[in-house]
C-alpha cells in the first residue's frame, strides 16, 4: 500500500459518522421514551407521535430493532412514579431519554445529571426552568419548544374573529400540572381581558370529568371553547370533539388532530413534527454533540386548520378571509 492510499483510506474513516461507526461495530443504541399521562400499551410504533419519531430516526440510518431500541415508559398520571420511571430506565443504560411533555425534564433531572434528556412540546416560560438560556441549555437537557403560551392570544384572536358575537369562552382546564397549567392560565387570562371576552375556567383531571364540564359550559352559556394544550386533551381529542359538536359548542385546539378528529378549529405547531426535529437531536446526541451546546429549537410554523364541516353543523359561516388563510380546510 502507498503512501497515498493509506492516507486516503485514514482520512475516510475520519469523515465517517460516529453513529454510523458505532453501527458497523455492532452498537444497539436504546432510547428512553417518557410521557406523562399515555398508557404504555398505546405507546406503540403506530402512535403518530412514536411513528414519526422512528421515521426520522429511519432516514438518520437506524434500523428500529436492529440498532436502535425504544424502552417505554409512561407515569398514566401518577406523578409519583416519575422518579422510579427515570431510575429504571437509567438502569436500562437508556443512551438518551426523550420526554413529552416539557415539564418531565425537571423531574427526570431529578434522577440523573448525565443521561441526555430531550424534551418535546412545552413553551418557554416552562422551558427556561431546567436549561441555563434557550440558546445554550448547558447541563443535560435540551428539546423542541412548542411555544404554547406564546400562541394563546393569535388562538383566542382567531376564535373572536369566527365567533364575532361570542361574550364569553370556556377555557377546559387542566389544574393537576402546576408547572404547565398555571402560565397557560395567566396567558388566557390576559389575552381574554385585551380582547374583552369574559373567561369561565372549567376544570378536567380526567376523562371521567368531561361529562360534567361540558354541563357547566351549556349552563354557562359559553360562546366557544377554548382547550388548553395539555396531554389529557390531546389523547381524548375524539371525545371532546364529540362532546363539543352534541353541544353545538365551537371549539379550538392547539393540534391539527383535533380539528381532524372534528372540533371547529385548531392553530399551532405540528406535534408529530415536533417529535421528528427530537429524533434530528438525538441523532447529533448519539453522535457525540453534548445536549447543553444544542440550543432550545423554537417552532416556526404554525398551521391553521378549520374543519367546514362542523362549521356547517354548527350553523357558523366562516369569514372568507380565514378560509384564504388556512393551511388546510377540512369539508
Amino acid at each position: 500500500m502507498n503512501r497515498r492510499t493509506f492516507l486516503a483510506g485514514y482520512l475516510g474513516l475520519l469523515a465517517a459518522p460516529v453513529g454510523a461507526q458505532a453501527q458497523q461495530a455492532g452498537k444497539v443504541w436504546r432510547i428512553g421514551v417518557l410521557f406523562s399521562l399515555l398508557p404504555v400499551e398505546a405507546m406503540t410504533d403506530e402512535h403518530p407521535l412514536l411513528k414519526a419519531f422512528l421515521k426520522r430516526m429511519g432516514e438518520l440510518g437506524y434500523v428500529h430493532g436492529r440498532d436502535l431500541l425504544l424502552e417505554r415508559r409512561s407515569a398514566e398520571g401518577i406523578w409519583d412514579s416519575l422518579p422510579h420511571l427515570v431510575a429504571d430506565l437509567v438502569r436500562s443504560k437508556v443512551d438518551v431519554i426523550v420526554v413529552a411533555p416539557a415539564w418531565l425534564a425537571a423531574e427526570a433531572q431529578k434522577t440523573t445529571k448525565t443521561v441526555p434528556i430531550v424534551f418535546v412540546a412545552g413553551s418557554d416560560a416552562t422551558i427556561k426552568t431546567v436549561v441555563a438560556s434557550l440558546a445554550q441549555p448547558g447541563g443535560n437537557v435540551t428539546g423542541i419548544s412548542e411555544l404554547t403560551e406564546e400562541l394563546t392570544a393569535k388562538r383566542l384572536e382567531l376564535l373572536k374573529t369566527t365567533i364575532p358575537t361570542a361574550e364569553s369562552i370556556a377555557f377546559l382546564f387542566n389544574p393537576t400540572v402546576s408547572k404547565m397549567a398555571v402560565p397557560q392560565l395567566t396567558e388566557t387570562e390576559a389575552a381574554c381581558r385585551r380582547l374583552g371576552l369574559k373567561l369561565q375556567v372549567i376544570e378536567a383531571r380526567s376523562p371521567n370529568d368531561f361529562g360534567s364540564a361540558f354541563s357547566v359550559m351549556k349552563r354557562a352559556r359559553a360562546g366557544a371553547i377554548f382547550v388548553a394544550a395539555d396531554p389529557l386533551f390531546y389523547n381524548n381529542r375524539v371525545q371532546i370533539a364529540e362532546l363539543a359538536s352534541k353541544n353545538q359548542l365551537p371549539t379550538m385546539f392547539e393540534w391539527r388532530e383535533a380539528s381532524e378528529a372534528g372540533a371547529l378549529m385548531s392553530y399551532g405547531p405540528s406535534l408529530p413534527d415536533a417529535f421528528r426535529r427530537a429524533a434530528t437531536y438525538v441523532d447529533k446526541i448519539l453522535r457525540g454533540t453534548k445536549p447543553g451546546d444544542l440550543p432550545v429549537e423554537q417552532a416556526s410554523k404554525f398551521e391553521l386548520i378549520i374543519n367546514l364541516k362542523t362549521a356547517k353543523a354548527l350553523g357558523l359561516t366562516i369569514p372568507p378571509s380565514l378560509l384564504l388563510r388556512a393551511d388546510q380546510v377540512i369539508e
